[in-house]
């Protein structure tokens, strides 16, 4: 018994694409290899596979994609699904905005579409391809997915912690296995590549993915197999030189990858056990974010001058402050590069040290063996220094001797957790430190937020009304000639956005804060005089990116609140 042709079929009959008898094989062939309509139709000889996908097109309203201009690299791999890509001829190949394109040469399978629509949360448009670059370019997608590792050139040299990495440990998990080697070593370069900042490794009842956090924000990069999970994890703790046995507490580690002679890239690895396995977290630390230059970083030409002059005294402590991943390190790292000469002694105390620096003396801190902060301080005390860099201050005793040092002749800079600049003069007093201390030996403090920019080759004007602006944080001298921007999306950047910018307030402790901190008062009488003194807030940092068109007022609402 015959199939009955659907309504496209009977569509390219009447316009003399196809006879009858092709139309009627290709649905017969459909409906038992559970194939698409087009994709049998265009298998038939004689059958013109060109004129059926422009045909389509053109009585569907939908323009044809010359698959040919596409490149592999600019395809939003946080949405290809595997389970989608084995269950239907579709494929997204490009995201504008809220919108994502996915090519179909069958346009009636409105089910492929709405599985897109749900699972990525945008609003899907088609584009036709013919169905045999259709199946070719999903063929290329499913193997990216399935194994990052390609085509791979395994001549590249893995070190971790300046030794080669050992694979003669048992291989009970199939750890050392191919696939499982070239996967994990296609998954950091691949993280490289796109800029990430941290790859997350996540197991979880009944699947297992992996996401990287580009430009501040995660997505979803590759769904392996489940049954991978656990090798893949064990490989990753082999690599960070962690005890693959131990599966109920949290461990530390650190890989480099040598990526080239001459170039090379650490990870912070950490592992945490997980309801259904253990997460690995992976922090990506590019030495050369520390030797961009103090101009790189986005701080305006007043803060800019500030730091500067905070650099050039020989004592004082410089605080900087801000949650994690808001780059802390790269601030204080930048400002120790300035400070590297050989004239000049160096020494960190870190948890662990993230960039490695040249004439610099780094100290990985470990408690366990007694050598905490404060520990790594004193020893520091005794041997001559000039630029003494806490990693962070967590109690009394790391705080009073680093206050100590700065009031002796000695360059202190350290971090600590708080949300704005005033704060942290609040938080030190709070934990003890004498107030006079404080008012003596902290010169400058700078709060600090990351920014995502707004791609200079796609961004839109972004037009709303005077009373939006001015319930932003705008003022209304601010108001004539402005000009904001939105994200909109291209083949050069992520969504809209391409790099990230700091957001700052730098506050330079000036006679009168002293005054405050010394008569008790708090963060909020801080700020006010921070105010009078005309030093912008976080907000007001944040607005003015805005209104330069480096960031989208979206952007600047999602890392800073009034």
């Amino acid at each position: 018994m015959s199939n009955a042709i659907g309504g496209l079929g009977r569509k390219l009959i009447s316009n003399g694409i196809i006879s009858e008898q092709v139309a009627q094989q290709a649905a017969d062939t459909s409906e038992s290899s559970k194939s698409s309509f087009i994709s049998a139709l265009v298998d038939q000889e004689g059958v013109s596979s060109s004129a059926v996908t422009h045909f389509i097109a053109a009585d569907f309203g939908l323009p044809v994609f010359d698959i040919s201009s596409l490149s592999t690299d600019a395809i939003p791999h946080e949405f290809l699904k595997e389970d989608l890509l084995e269950q239907y001829d579709a494929v997204p190949i490009a995201r504008r905005g809220s919108r994502l394109f996915v090519a179909v040469s069958d346009p009636t399978d409105s089910e492929a579409l709405d599985k897109y629509k749900f699972t990525s949360g945008l609003s899907v448009e088609a584009v036709i391809i013919e169905s045999a670059a259709l199946l070719d370019l999903k063929k290329t997608v499913q193997d990216s997915s399935a194994d990052l590792a390609g085509d791979l050139d395994d001549s590249f040299d893995l070190e971790v912690d300046g030794g080669e990495i050992n694979d003669d440990v048992g291989d009970e998990e199939g750890v050392n296995e191919t696939p499982v080697v070239r996967f994990v070593n296609k998954l950091l370069l691949d993280a490289i590549k796109r800029g990430a900042s941290d790859i997350h490794v996540e197991p979880y009842e009944k699947r297992f993915r992996v996401r990287f956090r580009v430009d501040g924000v995660l997505e979803e990069v590759v769904d392996p197999p489940l049954s991978m999970a656990g090798r893949l994890t064990a490989r990753l703790k082999v690599m960070s030189r962690m005890d693959i046995s131990e599966r109920r507490v949290p461990q530390d580690g650190r890989i480099k990858l040598k990526i080239s002679k001459n170039k090379a890239i650490d990870f912070r690895v950490n592992t945490c056990p997980t309801l259904f396995g253990e997460k690995t977290v992976l922090r990506i630390l590019d030495p050369s974010s520390a030797t961009l230059g103090i101009d790189a970083l986005g701080y305006e030409p007043e803060q800019k001058r500030l730091y500067m002059e905070a650099l050039a005294n020989p004592y004082g402590m410089i605080l900087v402050t801000g949650p994690t991943g808001s780059g802390k390190t790269v601030s204080l790292y930048t400002g120790l590069n300035i400070l590297n000469e050989p004239g000049t002694n160096i020494s960190t105390a870190e948890d662990p040290a993230e960039i490695n620096l040249e004439g610099i003396n780094q100290v990985n801190v470990n408690p366990k063996a007694g050598l905490t902060f404060a520990e790594a301080l004193k020893s520091f005390l005794r041997q001559d220094p000039d630029i003494i860099m806490v990693g962070e201050i967590r109690d009394l005793e790391t705080a009073s001797i680093a206050i100590k040092a700065a009031q002796t002749g000695h360059m202190v800079m350290s971090t600590l957790h708080t949300n704005d600049a005033p704060q942290t003069l609040s938080r030190l007093v709070n934990m003890g430190v004498p107030p006079f201390n404080i008012a003596t030996a902290v010169s400058l403090v700078i709060a600090q937020r990351l920014g995502r920019r707004l791609c200079e080759s796609c961004k839109q004007p972004d037009d709303l009304p005077g009373e939006t602006l001015l319930a932003e944080g705008f003022r209304e001298d601010q108001l004539e000639g402005l000009q904001i921007y939105k994200a909109n999306g291209c083949n050069k950047c992520n969504n809209g956005y391409k790099g990230r910018v700091g957001i700052y307030q730098v506050m330079k402790i000036s006679e009168a804060m002293g005054r405050i901190i010394m008569e008790g008062g708090n963060a909020m009488d801080i700020a006010d005089q921070a105010r009078e003194e005309d030093i912008p807030d976080l907000r007001e940092s944040a607005l003015l990116k805005v209104s330069q068109g480096i960031m989208s007022l979206e952007e600047a609402n999602r890392v800073t609140k009034d």
